[in-house]
């Protein structure tokens, strides 16, 4: 640990001189612009030669959900997340909200983020589908390939970072909403946005509880947000975030294996301190971050069994600071340099029901990991090609070293086009739980790793009315984590392959008349089932809005997705859903909404055994200040 420190102080010293002494260099052609005062984020998105989708606020209020994955599903081509029922995803056996990008993203190989800051359980390596609001989301970036030379282990398979709203206007605004449904479903959310001068600050909170679509699937979540930001000066802002979650679910197990006193009680929270400077020639920051927390799980007992006689307790923490700059050194290019550093781990016991002071398989554990990284984007011809490239080196006190290469170019051939082609690498490092936890475990073992090899192109036409797109990809997944029987007991070994491919489709026009119109199409081939992973999967919607009224339908169609059903079962299904609103002008504007999900009653599973609710219905009014 004390290398570390020694590493990152003398390297952080070097770099923060290094970046001091280059910002006062005069520009000569470059015009002066004001920072933003916003979370850092290492690079613009649409600058790497990677396939990105933007989600905005308008699409993700327009939806009507609390919950952000469902949004990502129907907006996102290949993209899709495991649901069990009506309300919440949960955690421990039979947990929902898997996220799949491509196929890729069992075992958290999917990286998400809040505001440029890692989110996942420090044990057990998993991110938490329920912490992920909808409540003061500005927009989410959705990366689709691999994401690990800026961001490290857990972005092998893409990465969802989720960017907080910030307060753009002077004074006090806000909202209030409120909604009913399904299921004695009651959902609150409340934020508010203050700026006074160089002073902006934001508040959210957010309430949600329903009975489930079955019986013993009552869910319960309430989520607190604050952040505040000051523009110290023309170039220079700190910052500071806070997010809590505190969720209580219960599962009744599936159709074939049910539960009885299955429940969690999972209380999360998140932090994170920044610097940001923005020069001519310079920009950059540097982000402290930790999250936390507490899991107490009874992992119940089939009818008629006797209960389990004790509770299972986990606590954990995922903390580190990142520090990046990007160097504008001459025209058309970039060079991006930084370094990353965290500190993961946990503590997991059980406590006896009858006696909570009596403990047992109790463990603690804890992973240090550094990295440093370099990119550089240099373009041609007036920006007509730009090509990237980069290296990450990262260093595990379990693993080792390993390197995560980059390289592609973005072609601009007319107007308003782009071509994108790139070839990246991502990884995954052995969680604690593979690594010391329970018989399975292995110290011993490396990161999983992934070739991609990715080639898109998206065109606007008629004057940007149209958007069109199209993305081909070939993944080559190596040194996969698996459990083997060796000796007679089980193992985790790195032995695993797999090869994915396949391509996605989408397209948007504005017809006019307060009409518009987007769908997307995505297909999937896999050499072996993965789970929740669709062969073909469509969205399509169309949105009508005249006057003050406002009208969406949307349908999701899933083929041949293998569901963990016996001999390796597909499951098909389609779903239709309708949302209307009306917004009363007035000095504070109320908007009133239905929304019903499943319309045709579809019966359906995503995960074996688990029936999803059919024809939903929620209805709600909203309040803006």
């Amino acid at each position: 640990m004390r290398n570390y420190l020694q590493f990152l102080t003398i390297s952080l010293c070097g770099f923060s001189a290094a970046v001091s002494a280059y910002a006062a260099t005069p520009a000569d052609t470059l015009s002066l612009h004001e920072v933003m005062v916003t979370a850092p984020l290492k690079t613009d998105p649409e600058l790497i030669p990677l396939n990105v989708t933007q989600v905005t606020a308008t699409e993700i209020e327009k939806s009507g959900e609390t919950s952000l994955l469902p949004v990502l599903v129907s907006k996102v081509p290949g993209l899709f997340v495991s649901e069990r029922g009506f309300a919440g995803y949960g955690v421990s056996g039979g947990a929902a909200g898997t996220v799949n990008i491509r196929g890729v993203g069992q075992s958290n190989k999917v990286l998400f983020m809040i505001d440029g800051q890692p989110q996942w359980a420090g044990v057990f390596g998993h991110s938490l589908a329920d912490t992920y609001v909808a409540n003061g989301v500005e927009r989410v970036e959705v990366v689709k390939g691999p994401s690990s030379l800026l961001y490290g282990s857990n972005a092998m398979g893409g990465s969802v970072n989720i960017i907080t709203h910030r307060q753009r206007t002077e004074g006090v605004t806000g909202r209030a909403r409120a909604m009913f449904g399904s299921f004695d479903t009651q959902k609150f959310a409340l934020s508010t946005g203050i700026r006074k001068g160089k002073i902006t600050a934001t508040l959210a909170g957010q309430l949600d509880r329903s009975n489930g679509s079955r019986a013993r699937s009552e869910f319960w979540l309430a989520n607190e947000f604050a952040q505040i930001k000051y523009a110290a000066s023309r170039n220079w802002a700190v910052g500071g975030t806070l997010d809590m979650t505190q969720t209580k679910a219960n599962n009744p197990g599936t159709l074939q294996a049910p539960l009885e006193n299955m429940w969690t009680d999972v209380k999360r929270g998140t932090g994170s301190v920044y610097v940001k400077n923005s020069y001519t020639k310079v920009e950059g920051g540097m982000q402290a971050y930790i999250n936390w927390g507490r899991n107490n799980v009874d992992d119940g007992n089939t009818p008629g069994e006797t209960p389990r006689d004790y509770i299972f307790h986990s606590t954990d923490y995922n903390m580190g600071f990142t520090l990046y700059e990007t160097l504008y050194l001459f025209e058309a290019n970039s060079l991006s340099a930084g370094l990353d550093f965290q500190h993961w781990g946990g503590h997991v016991w059980n406590t006896g029901k009858a006696d909570p002071a009596e403990r047992s398989a109790e463990a603690r554990h804890k992973v240090n990991e550094v990295a440093g990284y370099a990119m550089m984007q240099q373009g041609f011809f007036k920006d007509f090609l730009n090509i990237n490239a980069g290296v990450r080196l990262q260093h595990g006190e379990t693993y080792g070293n390993i390197w995560v290469p980059q390289a592609g170019f973005i072609l601009r051939p007319g107007h308003e086009a782009q071509i994108k082609a790139s070839f990246s690498k991502g990884f995954r490092a052995p969680n604690i739980r593979e690594l010391y936890l329970y018989q399975p475990a292995n110290p011993d073992l490396k990161p999983e790793y992934m070739l991609n090899y990715e080639l898109s192109y998206r065109q606007f036409f008629v004057n940007n009315r149209l958007m069109v797109g199209a993305a081909l990809f070939f993944i080559d997944g190596k040194n996969m984590i698996q459990t083997v029987r060796e000796n007679g007991r089980p193992l985790n070994v790195n032995t695993g392959k797999f090869i994915n491919k396949g391509f996605e489709l989408e397209a948007a026009y504005d017809f006019g008349h307060n009409l518009t119109a987007n769908a997307n199409f995505s297909y999937l081939h896999t050499d072996a089932p993965i789970l929740y992973a669709p062969r073909h999967k469509v969205n399509t919607e169309v949105t009508y809005s005249p006057g003050q009224w406002s009208f969406t339908l949307d349908e999701t169609s899933i083929l041949h997705m293998y569901n963990g059903a016996p001999n390796d079962g597909n499951t098909s299904y389609s779903l239709i859903n309708l949302r209307a609103a009306y917004t009363l002008a007035a000095r504070v504007p109320v908007t009133f909404s239905v929304k019903v999900d499943n319309i045709t009653d579809r019966d359906y599973q995503i995960i074996y055994g688990c029936p999803m609710p059919g024809c939903t219905v929620l209805g709600g009014v909203e309040f803006k200040f």
